[in-house]
């Protein structure tokens, strides 16, 4: 795969972007996590400024290669006993159906598997959202259950040979200490 991405950490200064993100109802139509208030830039940076704290969480910005411009995040979340829950979030639209989000799914798989040496990914998608669950199952993500509007999926390292992709490259993303 020739990416047209990579991954860096997130910056407080990325809520100046993000924030708007928050506001636009298109972005969270097909996700459990939306706002119930217009979001400031000061909230958005509040609420980075916790996330960004919490230990067992790994959250990156997706940026363009060309242009280093800031066009989403892709996390593991709730990293635990080997395990850990995925979530990918394309904020700018005029990205979405390029295969950005399989290549930043790529990567972040690749870091929660070889550098976080985790044995299973978890996530959870919108049952209506056709596109990010065919790229899971395309993955090897299985379903396991439903939780609402959202299934269950999950990627076990094991089930990862097929879809390895050999291109990805082996630095990671600096993790936030």
């Amino acid at each position: 795969m020739n990416y047209s991405i990579y991954l860096r950490e997130l910056y407080l200064s990325d809520a100046k972007i993000s924030f708007n993100w928050r506001n636009n109802p298109i972005i969270w139509k097909y996700t459990g996590f939306k706002p119930d208030k217009i979001i400031t830039e000061k909230i958005e940076l509040e609420w980075l400024r916790n996330a960004l704290k919490k230990p067992n969480d790994h959250r990156f910005a997706i940026c363009l290669k060309k242009n280093s411009q800031y066009i989403g995040n892709v996390q593991l979340t709730n990293v635990q006993s080997n395990t850990a829950e995925f979530h990918l979030f394309i904020g700018d639209p005029s990205f979405w159906g390029m295969g950005i989000g399989k290549q930043a799914t790529s990567l972040m798989l690749n870091f929660g598997f070889t550098y976080l040496e985790l044995h299973s990914i978890n996530l959870e998608v919108h049952k209506e959202n056709y596109a990010a669950k065919a790229l899971y199952k395309k993955i090897g993500f299985s379903e396991n259950g439903m939780n609402n509007d959202f299934l269950k999926m999950i990627l076990h390292k094991d089930q990862v040979s097929a879809f390895q992709d050999k291109t990805i490259p082996t630095q990671f993303p600096s993790v936030p200490q």
